[in-house]
């Protein structure tokens, strides 16, 4: 059954790559002629695409300052811990347990 569907789709997407590959579709390209329209498009496409940077660049820094502050929040904890003379186990938190 999975290669009867498989065999499908290979044809199917075969089939509409050559649907797709015309001769109308096989000319170059030139913004020569393009109007004044098609550049604002492209214009604010490209603003609205870099603008997308600024939530994502806000994520990535709040992530890695997270990730860091938990790191080395438990490493100091643990040091204190081992210093007080006590053990630290392992575990979502670590906890330092009496000997």
């Amino acid at each position: 059954m999975l290669r009867v569907r498989r065999s499908w789709l290979i044809g199917a997407m075969a089939g509409l790559i050559l649907l797709t590959a015309t001769s109308a579709f096989a000319r170059s390209i030139t913004l020569q002629d393009a109007g004044i329209a098609l550049w604002i498009f492209i214009i604010i496409g490209a603003v609205i695409v870099l603008l997308q940077l600024v939530p994502a660049i806000i994520l990535f820094f709040s992530f890695i300052g997270t990730f860091s502050s938990m790191v080395f929040k438990r490493k100091k904890e643990a040091e204190e811990a081992t210093a007080e003379g006590k053990t630290v186990l392992a575990g979502a938190e670590p906890v330092s347990v009496e000997k």
